[in-house]
């Protein structure tokens, strides 16, 4: 068990893991919805996003988080406010704010030669890096955006199922998307320092995706897909620590890999269910009545 426990004795693999975990859980509460709402496209838009914010941030000495946090809430807000108006569907409003977002990122950084190794940094993250404050505010976010999501799961439900009824029932269903936006972009900008921007959204999209293959019901999503978040994180570290790659990239390759077998096991099961009915005998079933017979009876 040499190989399981040793990596872990470090203090920077502790906090990586500790940051690890946290990620997953806020991803799998958050990612649960975008898979149930299909918003698989908007959570890498966000994530590309951000980059202008963090480039400025960076300039000005601010926290990249910051930057992060507005850039990412000036796009959510311009993606539901293209959508409302009914012109355009609701994935061209997010392509057209996403590259333009991008866009202004890299005109921003073209202006400095100084951005190589952060802007490295940004798209792939460095989870064997995290510092005690890093572990901080993915706790406070953690408990922020579950509270979020818990207060607002009626309405979040109803934008999911039935966008009509939402609106009958009064609630809302414009701010409900707007808050269901904000909500994805608050968890991708607090797991990228973990993961980085491009790989963030692995660990937002794979582990609800590979739970909702055993259950469709949205509170144990939500705990399988922390559960199966928890085990990519343990998995990634285990393999960039043996094998001396990317912790980021690792976390993200296994959280894939946990889906894949997840949809593998799930149509081994399927298949094992439909197989055993065609199998079994005809002569035990029960015969049908015939329209105005007497009624069928069993031997």
């Amino acid at each position: 068990m040499t190989w399981l426990l040793d990596p872990f004795t470090l203090p920077f693999m502790q906090r990586a893991l500790l940051g690890g975990l946290l990620a997953a859980v806020m991803c799998a509460v958050v990612g649960t919805w975008v898979v149930t709402r299909g918003m698989a496209f908007l959570g890498e838009a966000l994530a590309h996003g951000m980059l202008p914010g963090v480039a400025v941030a960076t300039l000005a000495g601010w926290p990249p988080v910051l930057g992060a946090a507005l850039s990412a809430g000036v796009m959510g807000v311009g993606v539901t406010a293209l959508s409302r108006r009914g012109r355009l569907s609701h994935d061209t409003g997010i392509g057209l704010v996403f590259a333009g977002m991008l866009a202004l990122g890299v005109l921003i950084v073209s202006r400095s030669r100084s951005f190589a190794t952060d802007i490295t940094a940004i798209l792939f993250g460095d989870v064997l890096a995290i510092r005690p404050a890093d572990l901080v505010l993915l706790g406070c976010a953690l408990v922020a955006l579950t509270a979020i999501s818990v207060a607002l799961h009626r309405p979040f439900v109803a934008l999911a199922f039935d966008v009509r009824t939402a609106t009958t029932l009064g609630l809302r269903p414009d701010l409900a998307q707007l808050a269901l936006v904000l909500l994805v972009a608050g968890a991708v900008v607090t797991s990228y320092q973990a993961l980085g921007a491009l790989l963030v959204v692995a660990l937002l999209l794979a582990p609800a995706s590979a739970a909702r293959q055993w259950t469709h019901r949205l509170a144990p999503t939500m705990a399988l897909g922390a559960v199966l978040g928890a085990v990519a994180v343990l998995a990634g570290l285990l393999l960039s620590w043996h094998a001396g790659t990317a912790g980021g990239a690792s976390i993200a390759a296994c959280s894939v890999a946990l889906t894949g077998l997840s949809v593998a096991a799930r149509s081994l099961t399927d298949r094992s269910s439909r197989a055993r009915p065609a199998g079994r005998s005809t002569s035990a079933r029960r015969p049908t009545p015939t329209p105005g017979g007497p009624p069928c009876t069993t031997p």
